[in-house]
Parts: structure tokens; C-alpha cells; sequence
């Protein structure tokens, strides 16, 4: 094996070569990564929700398992602390955590008009539940099986809305509730 300037500038050559290609790869990895990024600024007033952290066994804001939130809130931002640090009015129950929370945890809030909860007045039991009352019947299906038809109706509750209307069988519906079928 002979060395010389030879050999020496070939290896070269392959060194720039290859940084230039790592250079081309990152440079292609980080404009798909910005396409998806997003700076959030907010200022002082916005809505944000805040993010919550999985992790297993620990219940935290009083939900545990996989039905947990990710995010919870609506939370108004108190101040900007840093260019990407707020301040937030966290409720009475979260005392212990701290307020400051960095832009990573935050998502903005979107006023809809399904977030709007009417409070309607209710009669509630010693234990805190109340009995539930159909307010309509929306629609009627049978199904056919081989020996007999069952008949069900969805019914619209009182105190809820349409998405949460229920399918029930019509005899029993009937038997609980007969000014529903005059």
C-alpha cells in the first residue's frame, strides 16, 4: 500500500462528499419537520387548554385509565412571563400546581357553541341524582328476526341533546310512559 497525495485527496473527496449528503438529508428532514410546526404566541385574555401529562397508575385531575383527558380547561392566560411562558388562573382545586406553564403545554382554545352548557332547572334526590324524563320520540325501527319483530324507538331526553338520544324498546317505553305514544 503506497501513500501519497493521491490516496490522501481521494479520501478527502469521499469526507466532503458524504458531509455534504448527511447536510442535503438533514436540511430535507427539517423542512417536512417545520411544515408541521406552529409558533403559538398568546397574549393576556386568550382561552388555552392545558395539556396533561400521561402516566400509568397516577390519577391526576380525578380521572384515571385511558379515559383520562389530555387536555383539560378552558384556562385564561394572566400574563406573558417569557417568550414562551404564561401565566395562567388555574381553579381553587389545583393550589398546588404551579401556574407557569411553557407554550408546548398549551393549546389554543376555539370558542363553539356546543361548549355552551344551559342549566335547566332539575329536582335532585338526597344522593345527588335525578330522575330522567323523555321529553319526545324521534323515530321508530323494526327489526324482523325469524320467529318475531322487535320494535324499538329512540327516545330525546330532558336535560340533553339530540347526539345523546337513546334507543329503547318501545313495550317498555310504553309501560313507563304512555303520554309519550298519545
Amino acid at each position: 500500500m503506497i501513500l501519497g497525495p493521491d490516496p490522501v485527496e481521494e479520501m478527502i473527496e469521499i469526507v466532503r462528499q458524504i458531509r455534504e449528503r448527511i447536510k442535503e438529508a438533514q436540511d430535507r428532514q427539517k423542512s417536512c419537520a417545520d411544515a408541521h410546526r406552529t409558533d403559538l404566541q398568546f397574549e393576556a385574555g386568550d382561552k388555552v387548554f392545558l395539556k396533561v401529562s400521561p402516566s400509568k397508575r397516577l390519577t391526576r385531575f380525578g380521572v384515571k385509565g385511558k379515559l383520562r383527558p389530555r387536555f383539560i380547561g378552558p384556562y385564561e392566560i394572566l400574563e406573558t412571563v417569557g417568550p414562551a411562558a404564561y401565566r395562567l388562573a388555574l381553579s381553587s382545586s389545583f393550589r398546588n400546581v404551579h401556574n407557569v406553564f411553557h407554550v408546548s403545554q398549551l393549546r389554543k382554545y376555539v370558542f363553539g357553541p356546543k361548549h355552551i352548557v344551559h342549566q335547566e332547572e332539575m329536582v335532585l334526590e338526597p344522593d345527588l341524582s335525578y330522575k330522567e324524563q323523555p321529553e319526545a320520540i324521534l323515530d321508530r325501527k323494526v327489526k324482523e328476526l325469524r320467529i318475531k319483530a322487535i320494535v324499538t324507538v329512540k327516545v330525546l331526553w330532558k336535560h340533553h341533546g339530540h347526539e345523546e338520544a337513546t334507543q329503547e324498546l318501545e313495550d317498555k317505553m310504553k309501560e313507563k310512559y304512555p303520554e309519550l305514544f298519545e
